[in-house]
This record gives structure tokens, sequence and C-alpha cells, in this order.
């Protein structure tokens, strides 16, 4: 046994070695193929994660912990009681590359991702314990087997759902309904019962703690590891990734919303001053970019990419500002939110289906 002056060296820290292509620019990382990064969740800071909340889960009494695997997107598959995370969460040098193409990563600070790591699990818990079959789930949050619709139309004012993730997702389908409640349900209860005092939402919040009071202690009906469309066995490159991605969010045709934008905006006049109308929206961008994400949690890249293609086609139709700023202001708010909506009815991100 050492003596105090015979010390045991102390063992050095092993530290793992970046993979190579850490180190490669962007436009040669772009050229990667998903199965050649080898990525992993271990040892990540969603790892530590998302063992929390399944403590969080375990302090409920639920004896559930879903699988969770890397996919290109977040998702949790009907049917299969796990998650598939997005993979940029596995290293940060991805989360830049996530946060270049798309001006965001989704998930990307602590709080937004306790939020899609709540919801995720909700439809996982959904999956184990098949809950959506119960007779009272379906009277609270309507028919689970109903298509999921190409179109919703959200009622932004309407308090018979919870407001969780943004975009007004619990009113797209009743599984989102359930998925967005039950993430506001892991809040303590103390703060939901405050927040939705006098809301018809508050009685899905207490449906939820009445069912998981039924489910503490249970063990899952459903216990398969399925992994679906998993990052190792993705043959396609980022590149092709981000291209696909970005398109998703191009308007149908350039000249779909000219009718509206003709409304808020005069025609340009020689002889007349007149402010230009791309003038004035890319002078009220900050404004209005602020004023849009935090109403509605909107996906940043697509309100920078709305309000620029919106100053490109002001500029086309050599449209003026004809009315007070404060009047115009306003009206092309409800303009870009028309925008915003309608391209978020064709395309809901993935994670919440």
């Amino acid at each position: 046994m050492p003596t105090r002056t015979q010390r045991a060296p102390a063992r050095r820290r092993v530290r793992s070695r970046e993979p190579a292509w850490t180190r490669l620019s962007d436009e040669e990382l772009l050229q990667k193929r998903f199965c050649d990064l080898r990525l992993t969740l271990r040892h990540t800071e969603i790892d530590s994660h998302i063992r929390q909340i399944r403590r969080d889960l375990k302090r409920r009494g639920i004896l559930f912990a879903p699988h969770v695997w890397l996919s290109e997107e977040w998702f949790s598959p009907d049917g299969v009681p796990g998650i598939a995370i997005a993979f940029y969460m596995a290293h940060p040098r991805l989360m830049r590359l996530e946060r270049k193409m798309m001006d965001e990563v989704e998930g990307g600070n602590a709080n937004w991702l306790t939020r899609i790591m709540r919801h995720e699990f909700a439809h996982a818990l959904d999956n184990a314990y098949r809950i959506r079959r119960r007779k009272e789930w379906r009277e609270t949050f309507g028919d689970p087997e109903r298509r999921y619709p190409n179109v919703y139309r959200p009622r932004p004012a309407s308090r018979d759902f919870v407001l969780h993730l943004g975009h007004w997702y619990a009113q797209s389908h009743p599984t989102e309904d359930w998925a967005e409640t039950f993430a506001v349900w892991m809040q303590p209860k103390a703060r939901w019962r405050r927040d939705y005092q006098g809301w018809p939402a508050l009685e899905k919040l207490e449906y939820v703690d009445r069912l998981i009071g039924e489910l503490s202690g249970t063990l899952p009906h459903v216990m398969n590891r399925s992994l679906i469309e998993p990052i190792g066995k993705n043959k396609t490159t980022l590149a092709e990734h981000y291209r696909r991605k970005r398109a998703r969010y191009d308007f149908d045709t350039p000249d779909a919303y000219d009718l509206r934008l003709k409304r808020v905006f005069g025609k340009y006049h020689k002889g007349r001053r007149r402010v230009r109308a791309s003038t004035f929206v890319r002078q009220s961008r900050p404004e209005l970019e602020r004023w849009l994400m935090r109403r509605s949690r909107l996906y940043p890249y697509l309100v920078h990419h709305v309000l620029r293609t919106v100053i490109q086609r002001c500029r086309e139709l050599d449209l003026v500002l004809d009315t007070s700023k404060h009047e115009a202001k306003r009206a092309l708010l409800g303009v870009l939110e028309r925008i915003l909506i309608d391209i978020l009815r064709r395309d809901r991100e993935r994670y919440t289906l």
C-alpha cells in the first residue's frame, strides 16, 4: 500500500479523438453520406438530457423508458415505443452546419430540447401503452384514426388546446393534441394549473394527470425496439438532405401572394415621391421577425425565407408605401402570417407526425 510520500500516479484522462470529418470545411462535409459519419449518442449532451427525462418519468411511477436512435429528423414512428433524434444533435460540428444551412438548430438550446423531448416521449408512451385505444382518451382528444390532414386551419385565439411547441400543433390532429398536452403536464402541476386556469384545455391536463396515475407501476404492452430510418444505414449525402429540407419552404409560385401585397402597398408612378415597399419591409424586418417568432414560435428559417421573398417580390412589382407606416406594418403582418400558415399547412415539421 503506498505511503503518503509514495502515492500511485494519477490516471490520465483519455480524451476521445474527434472524427476526421469534424475538420472538414462545410463544402467538404456536405458531400459526406450519413452512414459514413458513424454517429452515436453516447457521451453527448443529449444523452444526459434523455436520462434526465427518463428519471422524471420514473419519479411519476412510469415503468417505461423509450429507446432512442439517430435519424435525419425528429419523429416518433406510429406503433413503435421509441424516438428518432435529429442527427445533428450528436455533435457540435453538425449543429453548426445545421445553423448555417437552416438559420436555426431545432432543439439547439436546453429549453427547446426539453420541449421537443417531452412531446416525443408522449408519442412513445402512447405507443407503449396503447393509450389512444381508451374510450376516455378518445372522448377527450378525438378520433386517433383520423387521417393527418394536408391542410389544417389553426385558430390562434383558441383556448381548447395547450400552447407548447408553437405553430398551434395541438390543433392539427388528436394525437398531436395528446402529445402537446402531455408535454405541458410534465411541468410542475402548480404551473399548468395556474397557466391554464379558466381554459377548456385544463380538462385535458387533468385527464392526463388521472391517466398517468392509472399507468403508474404498470408495465407497457408494446416492447419492440425497432429502429425506423436509422442514420447508420442512410446513404444520402448531407448536401442532398439540406437541398430537400430547404426546398420544403419554397413558395408554390413567386406571384402567389401578389394580390395580398397590392392591397397593402400601392403602385409606383413617376413624379410621385414614395418610399419603396421593398425598402420599408427591409427596414422593418428586425421588428417583424421578432414579432412573428415571439407570437407563434415560428421556425426562424421559415420567417427569414418569407421576408426575403416578400422584399424581392415588392421590388419586382414596383410597389410603394402609400399609407402610414403604422397601418402598412399592421396590414403586412397579416399577410406574412397568412403566407407562413399556408406553408406550414403544406409541410408540418416531421417531429409532430
